[in-house]
C-alpha cells in the first residue's frame, strides 16, 4: 500500500521533527485562527505551553503601507531561514547545500534545548518588530506559521523523553549509511574528504542518541520488544562484510570505493590521493564507525530484557495518555479526540467495505467479502495478482510503477494549473534497511533540480507486493501524489523560503491518500478492477489506521487484536498488517493524519462545488491547495475559502 515512510519520511524538509526528538517544528497541537492572539490562545488540551501575546507596534516602517510591511516581514523571514537551517547540516544535504557537508547534526539535549531558545526570540522578535494588521492576507499565514512552529515544540517538549530514540520505523541508526550513500554528492576530492568526516562525525550522533535513549529508559520509556530486536539487526547488517568483517564488502565501504572509484576515472583525482582518501575512509569505519554501532547494539542487547514481554501502546507508559493527545493534535492539525477519531474510522471502514462488495460481485466471485480478501491474500503463484519472487519479478514491478507514473503525467496539465519541473524516479529501497511487506515511501529531490524525487519500494519479498496494489501506491507516492506536493512546494517562488520547507502530515499524506482517489478521474488508471479494489483497499487501510492508532493507544488494544482487526477488513497479508501495527505502535498518531487529511480535502473540493457551481474549475482548486505549501488544515481551509471568494468576485 502507499505509505509514507517515516525515513525523513515523505520529507527530508522535515529532518528535524523525525529526528530531533524535542522539536517537529512543522506540526503542533495549537489550532491556528485568523489572527495571531487567537492563534496563541488556541491550545489543546494536552498543551498548557505559555505563548506570548503578540506585539501591536507603531513604527514608520509598519504604518506604511500593507505591500511594504509585507515585503519587510518576508525579508525578516529569509534572514530567519537561513539562521535556522544553519542547525542542521543534514538538512543542509537534503537541500543541495554543500557548505557544512562534513559535519552531521548535534542530537544532543543541550542542542535541541538550543535550538528551541532561539525559535522563542525570534517569534519575540517578529511580534515586537512587525505589525500584524498591516499585512497582506498570505504574509498573516506565514506569521501564523512561524508562531505555530513554536508552538509545535512548546508542546513536544513538555513529552520530550516519551519519544522513541531507536525503532524500526524512523531507524535513524540506518540513516547514516543512507545519508552518505544516496544524498552526500561527491564530485571532488574535498566532498570525499567531507565524506570521510561525516562517517568520523556518525560516532558522535550515535553516541548522542544512546544517552537519550538510556535517559528514556530510566524514566520507564521503552519501544516494544520487537523494536530492540530490529534495531539489533538493522545496526549489525551495517557493520557486515568488509571492512568490519570477513565476505563482500558492507554498503557503506562498496559505497566509498564507488565514489573515489568515479572520481578517479574522471581524473579528478590522482591514483596517490585515491589510496590516501581509501585509506582514510577505511580507518574511520573500523575505528569510529563500528565501534559507535557495537556500542548501540550492546546498549539494545542490555535493555531489552527490561522491554515488555506483550507489546503495549503508549498510552500505559508515563504520562502516556497526555503525550498521546499531544500526538494526535500534532499530527492531525485538529483537536478532534481519539474517541472522536476512532469512530470516524469504525464509519469509513463500513463504508468502504461497501464499495468493495460491488467489486467483488463484478467481478464473479463466489464466496464474502473474508473469502475475497484471502482469495487475494493467498494466491501468491497466480500471476494475475504477484509479480515472481524473483529479480525478474522485481524489475517488472519498477517498470510497470513507472509506466503508470507516466501515463498520469501526460494527463496533469487538465488538472493543475501549478506543474512540478522535478524528476521522479522509481528504486528498489538499499538492501541495508530493506524490510519485507514494508511501507513503500518518497524521498523529495533538491529544490534545484539536480537530484530527482526518489519513490522508493521494499522488494525483497514480491510477496506482499500485490499486483492491484501497484498503482494507488505509484500514484500516492508518485504522481500526482507526493512528488507532485512536494516538488511544487519546494518549487515555490512566492512565499517565504521556509514555507518551502514546512511540513505537515496531516496536510502531506491527505493530499497522498486524496490523490489515489483523483488518479480514478484521469483516463487511463485502474481499468482492471482489480486495480481499483486495490485502490479501495487503500482507502480503507487508512481507515483502519483510525481505528488501530486509538484502539492500541488509547483503548488498550493488544498487537494481535489489531493484527486480527486489519486481515478481518482487508486483503492485505499478515506480513504487511503486523508491519504496519508495529508501526503505529512506535509512531503514536501519526497513521490517523492521512484519512484525516484527505477527509479535509474532500470536504474543502465539495464546498466549493457547491458554492461556484458552474465557474468551478479543478486546476484553480488543485493550485490553491498546493501553492501555499504545506500548512494546518484549519489554515488549508481559510486559503480554499479565499480562493473560492476570489473567483466569485471574478
Amino acid at each position: 500500500m502507499a505509505n509514507h515512510l517515516l525515513l525523513p519520511r515523505v520529507n527530508p524538509m522535515k529532518w528535524l521533527s523525525v529526528f530531533r526528538l524535542l522539536l517537529p517544528v512543522a506540526a503542533s497541537s495549537v489550532l491556528i485562527a485568523c489572527g495571531p492572539a487567537d492563534n496563541a490562545a488556541q491550545t489543546s488540551a494536552s498543551n498548557e505551553a505559555a505563548v506570548p501575546s503578540p506585539v501591536t507596534v507603531a513604527s514608520p516602517e509598519s504604518t506604511g503601507d500593507v505591500q511594504d510591511e509585507s515585503v519587510r516581514l518576508n525579508a525578516w523571514f529569509e534572514e530567519k531561514y537561513e539562521e535556522e537551517l544553519a542547525f542542521s547540516p543534514i538538512q543542509q544535504t537534503f537541500l543541495g547545500v554543500t557548505d557544512n557537508n562534513d559535519q552531521i547534526d548535534d542530537f544532543s539535549l543541550e542542542a535541541q534545548l538550543e535550538q528551541l531558545n532561539w525559535k522563542r526570540d525570534s517569534v519575540t522578535e517578529m511580534r515586537v518588530n512587525f505589525n500584524y494588521e498591516q499585512l497582506n492576507a498570505d504574509a498573516k499565514i506565514s506569521y501564523d506559521l512561524w508562531e505555530y512552529q513554536l508552538a509545535a515544540s512548546e508542546a513536544a517538549n513538555q513529552f520530550r523523553i516519551n519519544g522513541y530514540v531507536f525503532e524500526q520505523m524512523s531507524a535513524v541508526h540506518s540513516f547514516f549509511p543512507q545519508l552518505l550513500i544516496a544524498f552526500h554528492t561527491v564530485e571532488d576530492a574535498d566532498d570525499m574528504q567531507a565524506y570521510v568526516s561525516r562517517i568520523e562525525a556518525t560516532e558522535v550522533a550515535l553516541d548522542q542518541l544512546i544517552t537519550l535513549s538510556q535517559e528514556a529508559a530510566a524514566a520507564g520509556v521503552r519501544p516494544p520488544r520487537f523494536a530492540f530486536d530490529s534495531v539489533i539487526d538493522s545496526a549489525s547488517q551495517i557493520i557486515t562484510g568488509a571492512p568490519f568483517t570477513e565476505g563482500e564488502d558492507s554498503a557503506i565501504w562498496a559505497d566509498t570505493q564507488q565514489k573515489i572509484a568515479t572520481l578517479r576515472e574522471a581524473e579528478t583525482i590522482n591514483q596517490a590521493q585515491a589510496d590516501e582518501l581509501a585509506n582514510a575512509a577505511r580507518t574511520a569505519l573500523v575505528d569510529h564507525w563500528q565501534p559507535a554501532y557495537e556500542r548501540l547494539i550492546a546498549w539494545q542487547q542490555e535493555d531489552i530484557v527490561n522491554a515488555s514481554e506483550i507489546s503495549q501502546g503508549v498510552g500505559a507508559l508515563p504520562d502516556g495518555e497526555a503525550y498521546y493527545n499531544e500526538r494526535l493534535a500534532n499530527q492531525t492539525t485538529t483537536d478532534l479526540t481519539a474517541d472522536e477519531i476512532h469512530q470516524i474510522g469504525l464509519d469509513e471502514v463500513a463504508r468502504l467495505k461497501a464499495e468493495m462488495e460491488v467489486i467483488r460481485n463484478s467481478v464473479g466471485f463466489d464466496g464474502d467479502l473474508k473469502a475475497f480478501f484471502a482469495m487475494l491474500r493467498d494466491s501468491k503463484d497466480d500471476q494475475r495478482h504477484y509479480y515472481p519472487d524473483t529479480d525478474e519479478g522485481r524489475q517488472a514491478y519498477i517498470d510497470d510503477a513507472t509506466a503508470a507514473i507516466e501515463n498520469i503525467k501526460a494527463k496533469l496539465g487538465a488538472y493543475f494549473g501549478i506543474l512540478p519541473k522535478a524528476d521522479l524516479e522509481v528504486r528498489r529501497v538499499e538492501a541495508f534497511r530493506e524490510q519485507p511487506g514494508a511501507a513503500q515511501h518518497y524521498f523529495p529531490g533538491t529544490p534545484d533540480g539536480s537530484r530527482p524525487g526518489i519513490y522508493y519500494a521494499h522488494l525483497s519479498d514480491m510477496t506482499a507486493m500485490p499486483k492491484g496494489e501497484l498503482e494507488v501506491i505509484a500514484y500516492h507516492e508518485g504522481l500526482p501524489g507526493h512528488h507532485m506536493q512536494i516538488a511544487i512546494q519546494q518549487e515555490l517562488e512566492s512565499v517565504p523560503t521556509f514555507r518551502t520547507q514546512a511540513g505537515f502530515t496531516a496536510y502531506s499524506e491527505g493530499w497522498g491518500l486524496y490523490s489515489e482517489l483523483l488518479a480514478r478521474e484521469m483516463e487511463g488508471t485502474y481499468t482492471d478492477p482489480y486495480s481499483d479494489f486495490g485502490r479501495l483497499g487503500s482507502e480503507i487501510w487508512r481507515a483502519i489506521r483510525l481505528v488501530l492508532d486509538t484502539g492500541l493507544h488509547a483503548k488498550n488494544w493488544t498487537e494481535e487484536q489489531a493484527v486480527q482487526y486489519f486481515l478481518d477488513n482487508s486483503a492485505i497479508t499478515e506480513a504487511q498488517a503486523r508491519s504496519e501495527v508495529q508501526r503505529y505502535m512506535v509512531m503514536p498518531g501519526q497513521a490517523t493524519s492521512y484519512k484525516i487529511g484527505m477527509l479535509k480535502i474532500q470536504e474543502l473540493r465539495g464546498k466549493a462545488e457547491q458554492a461556484l457551481g458552474d465557474k468551478f474549475d479543478i486546476r484553480g482548486f488543485h493550485d490553491a491547495v498546493l501553492g501555499g505549501g504545506a500548512v494546518p488544515l484549519s489554515v488549508l481551509e481559510t486559503m480554499v475559502d479565499q480562493w473560492v471568494a476570489q473567483v466569485q468576485r471574478g
